[in-house]
């Protein structure tokens, strides 16, 4: 497999619930290269979310190594996992994730201010991205003022604002209508033919026909 951008070799997870212990990965192995459009399927608590988790850095592993464009993510002090993530990773959330108080404009700005880029600079760049996913007309409304499918754009624009890597998503179309769903969808696609590297968490059937390759989990095990 050509330019691996995520390597996960032995990589398991074990999370502490008092007194007991939940395997949440274990010895996952898999590889991720440039370009890939990869959904992770599987049943709930199959460790699909724990996974994409210890991609973004969001959290680390038990035992086993992760690299992640050239980096470790654990080993990173939490000032440069920070940094790190904010400039390669773009992440999209089932619940979007917007603050409510910013317009659409200013959430997908969010990521550009914390990275330094110079307000106009930024503020060209979120008009463009709201732009590339349908929404140039709807930079001044607020998350309450949006439908669902308008706030995962925005989400999905803020994911690209500091023009990532890797694009992760967790469960994108779990909150949407299946019109809307399939409007992400699309979207997705056109990201992936764009260069973008997805891994994607989904119980969507439609979304997994659209990826490069899927990739089967059960119990905390790749199967495929």
């Amino acid at each position: 497999m050509s330019d691996p951008i995520v390597q996960a070799s032995s990589l398991t997870k074990i999370f502490k619930r008092g007194q007991s212990e939940v395997l949440a990965l274990d010895h996952v192995n898999i590889t991720v290269s440039r370009g890939e459009f990869i959904a992770l399927m599987g049943p709930s608590g199959s460790g699909k979310s724990t996974l994409l988790h210890l991609i973004a850095g969001m959290d680390k592993p038990t035992e086993g190594t992760l690299t992640v464009l050239s980096e470790q993510p654990a080993l990173l002090s939490e000032r440069a996992l920070a940094r790190w993530r904010n400039n390669h990773l773009g992440f999209v959330f089932q619940a979007f994730n917007l603050i409510p108080v910013l317009t659409a404009l200013e959430n997908v700005e969010l990521p550009m201010a914390e990275a330094g880029v110079p307000r106009g600079e930024r503020r060209e760049r979120a008009r463009s991205l709201l732009d590339y996913v349908g929404l140039g007309t709807r930079g001044s409304h607020r998350p309450t003022q949006l439908s669902g499918g308008e706030m995962q754009r925005v989400a999905i624009a803020r994911a690209l604002a500091n023009r990532p890597a890797i694009v992760l998503a967790d469960e994108p179309t779990g909150e949407l209508d299946t019109a809307t769903g399939a409007d992400i969808l699309a979207l997705f696609r056109r990201l992936n033919g764009d260069g973008t590297t997805l891994i994607v968490v989904t119980h969507d059937d439609r979304l997994a026909a659209e990826a490069g390759r899927v990739v089967h989990m059960f119990d905390g095990r790749v199967r495929s």
